[in-house]
């Protein structure tokens, strides 16, 4: 983890989904990082 110490702002490719949902917290509350996330509407659905 002390790779990860100096880390201060995050982008995520987020596609709402269960995984992206725990990461996103995680990074919050364990790294204190702030999260910038991304969402594109590729038409797939």
């Amino acid at each position: 983890m002390s790779k990860f110490k100096n880390v201060k702002k995050v982008v995520l490719a987020y596609s709402g989904g269960l995984d992206t949902s725990i990461i996103l917290k995680w990074l919050q509350t364990e790294l204190g990082a702030e999260v910038v996330t991304f969402t594109a509407d590729l038409g797939q659905g």
